[in-house]
């Protein structure tokens, strides 16, 4: 376990959302079914029955195209009489990123009943009041319209381990007094997400779950037994661009889920078949192109269908060319673009934590004038990135 001066992070996770329940009028618990989450309700639920603020409301926007294992564990969580559900099985629109022709993904389409993956539960909420259909304005709508008048705080499982860009987002401003870990909702109605469990590793997150007996998502058991390594585990939509991977063990895990989305979501049969060359890089350049630019500049132009992401993407690139100062730099930055396509991300999330890293963030300080040569620790596995620097 991760140690502060005289405590860890269970102990100050504890005190972060006692001050939340004390601060705000309203603690809702974002769960997703994931290990993260999981913690974080946990620790919420023994901090709201110590200072008698059960029942804890918890919520879950739900993507339609989930793991069944997922499914099973939320309604679990959603009838423990200790919660107050806020389970959304409402019209939704999200992203597909199995998929370049059929970029969206439409959840709980009355028109498609017949098609749905998975049955709406009898106490969810069915009925899109909020003003967007869109998934990640969805958190910010529903806090609008549920606590319009009161002061509220929406708990996620966010950890900095798993990303440098958290890192860094996480530890450069103030969000809420003298906090740094979260982010606005909407300000002017004092709501505000907060991660509470934001320095935790992986194993402070297992041992927590182990040392207190908690029912965690079998998915994560399966996952482990298909020999899937533990910082690649996601708990997600299967056609999420952090998680398309899991659509290589659908068949296998949960049979049945994999017949409905396999029929219902566009692309992922595909995914299927092609395997790991469906959303990754090669490792290999392809013979008839001369260099990964041109691979990624071909990929994009034929790939990417709709002209404001293709837009986008050529804006990163524009904005990220004078820091390509080696070859071998250029190399990596273009088959992480590659990676970008390959899987949809339109989302940037893959290629904003390679922009984000401790060595592509040395090069643009480099080229930035922010350090100079004399600054640069040398570290011989990524000699060839600094290349040219010293």
């Amino acid at each position: 376990m991760k140690f502060y001066s005289n405590t860890n992070v269970y102990d100050e996770s504890i005190k972060r959302i006692e001050y939340f329940f004390n601060e705000f009028e309203e603690v809702v618990v974002g769960f997703s079914g994931g290990k993260d989450s999981t913690v974080t309700l946990h620790l919420a639920l023994e901090v709201a029955e110590r200072l008698n603020k059960l029942p804890l409301k918890v919520l879950f926007i739900d993507q339609e195209a989930e793991w069944q294992g997922t499914v099973d564990y939320v309604k679990k969580v959603m009838y423990n009489p200790k919660v107050k559900p806020m389970w959304f099985q409402m019209p939704i629109v999200i992203t597909n990123n199995a998929s370049t022709e059929h970029r969206y993904s439409y959840c709980w389409d009355a028109k498609k009943k017949d098609e749905w993956l998975h049955k709406q539960d009898k106490i969810s909420i069915k009925k899109n009041i909020y003003k967007t259909e869109r998934f990640h304005d969805l958190f910010k709508a529903i806090f609008q319209v549920e606590f319009a008048n009161k002061s509220a705080c929406y708990l996620a499982g966010v950890r900095t381990q798993e990303a440098p860009k958290r890192l860094m987002s996480l530890t450069s401003g103030l969000t809420y007094k003298d906090i740094t870990y979260g982010k606005q909702l909407t300000k002017r109605l004092g709501h505000y997400t907060f991660y509470p469990i934001y320095d935790w590793e992986i194993k402070d997150v297992w041992k927590y779950i182990y040392d207190n007996n908690i029912e965690y998502n079998r998915i994560y058991d399966e996952m482990y037994k298909h020999g899937v390594n533990t910082n690649d585990m996601r708990i997600s939509n299967l056609h999420h661009e952090t998680s398309i991977q899991n659509l290589l063990l659908v068949q296998e895990i949960e049979p049945d889920t994999w017949n409905r989305v396999s029929s219902r979501i566009a692309g992922s049969n595909s995914i299927k078949h092609l395997k790991t060359d469906a959303f990754k890089c090669p490792k290999e350049l392809p013979y008839m192109f001369k260099d990964w630019e041109e691979y990624a500049f071909h990929l994009a132009d034929n790939l990417i269908k709709e002209d404001k992401y293709k837009n986008a993407l050529y804006k990163r690139i524009d904005k990220t060319k004078k820091y390509i100062i080696n070859d071998f730099i250029k190399q990596d930055v273009y088959r992480n673009i590659i990676n970008t396509i390959l899987s949809s991300d339109w989302d940037f999330t893959k290629l904003n934590n390679f922009l984000s890293s401790q060595y592509f963030n040395t090069v643009k300080k480099y080229v930035d004038g922010k350090i100079n040569k004399d600054n640069i620790a040398i570290n011989r596995k990524y000699d060839k990135y600094i290349k040219g620097l010293i």
